[in-house]
């Protein structure tokens, strides 16, 4: 069956509205418009009240950057938010990047809740997290106390999750400025085995020293790698992919050719979604889950 899932009780993050290419959304005081390519509908709100409650706009100069456009001068260039659930408490330095990112996926904040309840299960687990950008899932399972390993392929991105880790008043993660298929390549030869993976590739990308990444290319290679390294019994694996057309029926497949032996009732495949005040569902990408 496939679930859908979308965040509860995340209080500094709020989808306002969302259509004509663009959404409208609210981190923690601020609220910002940026690109959307997924929202094909017409906005439920006008653009006078967009434009109204929008402290900044991210205008696209190039096909994956472009300028932030402030409409507050008190607007700050960067900004805390906080996430506090169930034992975790969270917190997240925001920016205003030329890739129109901010430092955050709040749909993420359902594996958020996922992992930490996953390592809350277990006795001293070891988490890897492959393309681990600014670290929400690396500060989730260590607030459950997990041995992390952060594997994120960008200097100053491993650099901001290593911040956003001190914010949280959280220690002991150990970081990786890597590319993710070489490192899990060495932890098979070596024959190292993890409680606990999380992956949430990108649909293309380049390693530290120039390694080149292609989703559907390496996607299926990098699976077989994992199995290879993941606890068969108790182990819980965590797969994003937010690219357009991708089905959470491939993820299952892949689930379904790599870890053949792990039971049904443990694997769960979905679509997560960002939910507006009216009620529409925006798809922030799907999801292959195997845990408890």
């Amino acid at each position: 069956m496939i679930e859908l899932l979308t965040p509860q009780g995340f209080a500094d993050y709020e989808l306002i509205d969302s259509g004509g290419g663009e959404k409208l959304e609210r981190f923690g005081k601020y609220v910002l418009i940026r690109p959307e390519p997924q929202s094909l509908w017409s906005p439920s709100l006008s653009e006078g009240e967009w434009r109204a409650m929008a402290h900044a706009r991210f205008v696209q100069e190039g096909s994956s950057s472009g300028q932030w456009m402030k409409r507050d001068s008190k607007m700050p260039d960067q900004w805390e938010v906080a996430y506090d659930k169930g034992g975790m408490k969270l917190k997240f330095r925001l920016a205003l990047t030329r890739f129109k990112h901010v430092g955050l996926f709040p749909e993420q904040a359902v594996n958020w809740d996922f992992i930490h309840s996953q390592c809350s299960k277990l006795q001293q687990p070891k988490v890897l997290n492959l393309f681990a950008y600014t670290g929400g899932a690396s500060l989730a399972a260590r607030a459950a106390g997990a041995d992390v390993i952060h594997c994120e392929a960008i200097k100053q991105v491993v650099n901001w999750a290593s911040a956003n880790m001190e914010l949280s008043k959280l220690d002991g993660i150990r970081w990786l400025v890597e590319d993710a298929f070489k490192f899990v390549n060495r932890e098979a030869k070596r024959g190292n085995r993890y409680h606990g993976i999380v992956m949430d590739p990108p649909a293309w990308g380049h390693g530290p020293n120039g390694e080149k990444w292609k989703l559907e290319e390496q996607l299926d290679e990098l699976m077989s790698q994992v199995a290879m390294i993941l606890e068969p019994r108790t182990g819980f694996l965590v797969l994003n992919a937010y690219s357009l057309g991708y089905s959470s029926l491939i993820l299952e497949n892949l689930g379904r050719s790599h870890f053949p032996d792990i039971e049904a009732e443990r694997k769960h495949i979905g679509e997560l979604f960002l939910e507006e005040r009216s009620g529409r569902k925006l798809p922030a990408g799907v999801f292959l889950r195997i845990g408890s």
